[in-house]
């Protein structure tokens, strides 16, 4: 965890220096992604605001199209790319995260086959969104799912920021 401690200290200092501002719609991580960022001395100065939305029609609220959900199903790289779009437009923010995936059991409002697969996107503005899939590992304990998608996270925004 001390090295990913590290990614989060060296990816709030990128964005201080670079300006920027970032924000999170996650389902299946429960926040935890803004959870990781709150954790660094600075985060208030970069991180404007952060949405759990665990439920579709959360994820509707927030901007996502019932169109995406129904055509592709919540657990999609198209959904994720559509909350990361939906949190960077709402907020007014420079970097968005959208994450959405299903960890653990099949959610019987939403049956799919891909258990423990996992889409996060990230959004610059001004820039192509990018999408990643993660297979989180097959375990009962939850939370050991949710640090292993928060980790490949961390690793996936800290290379875009880079970039910038």
């Amino acid at each position: 965890m001390d090295n990913q401690g590290n990614k989060w200290t060296m990816i709030v200092k990128m964005l201080l220096e670079k300006n920027m501002t970032i924000t999170t719609m996650e389902s299946c991580t429960g926040g935890g992604v803004a959870n990781a960022i709150t954790s660094v001395s600075g985060a208030s100065e970069v991180l404007k605001e952060c949405v759990v939305t665990y439920c579709n029609e959360a994820k509707i609220r927030n901007g996502v199209s019932k169109d995406v959900i129904e055509k592709f199903t919540v657990y999609s790289p198209e959904t994720a790319k559509s909350m990361a779009e939906a949190a960077l437009t709402n907020v007014c923010a420079d970097v968005s995260i959208g994450v959405t995936g299903q960890l653990g059991r099949i959610d019987p409002k939403n049956p799919v086959d891909k258990l423990n697969h996992v889409w996060f996107a990230i959004g610059v503005k001004g820039k192509k969104t990018d999408v990643t899939e993660v297979i989180a590992p097959n375990t009962n304990y939850r939370n050991i799912q949710k640090e292993f998608v928060i980790c490949a996270i961390v690793d996936r925004l800290y290379e875009i920021l880079k970039q910038q």
